[in-house]
């Protein structure tokens, strides 16, 4: 999904992370593998990965304000999220309130 609207995403059923960050971020980049083990050993939750910033809209809807930020949905609605991910534990158990 490209540049998705806020009415896109609470509209996605299912199991959806939404990553905010950017590629630029060290913090998204120290944090890409925990993230990238977490959506491994969750293979039916659908990732969205969304390139935030000045002027992109669905971030500042969310409440985003550091990087990266996951925020874990089902059908639309938010679940848990977590910002800045320091261990698979944390992701763990923000990934178990999904079940």
């Amino acid at each position: 999904m490209a540049d998705p609207t806020r009415d896109d995403i609470d509209a996605t059923p299912g199991l959806v992370a939404l990553e905010f960050g950017t590629s630029w971020c060290g913090f998204c980049q120290g944090a890409r593998p925990l993230i990238d083990r977490a959506l491994a050993d969750h293979p039916d939750v659908r990732h969205i990965l969304v390139e935030d910033g000045k002027g992109k809209r669905l971030g500042r809807t969310f409440g985003v304000k550091l990087w990266p930020t996951l925020v874990l949905l089902r059908d639309g609605h938010e679940v848990s999220r977590v910002v800045r991910p320091r261990s698979d534990a944390e992701l763990a158990t923000a990934f178990a309130a999904l079940a």
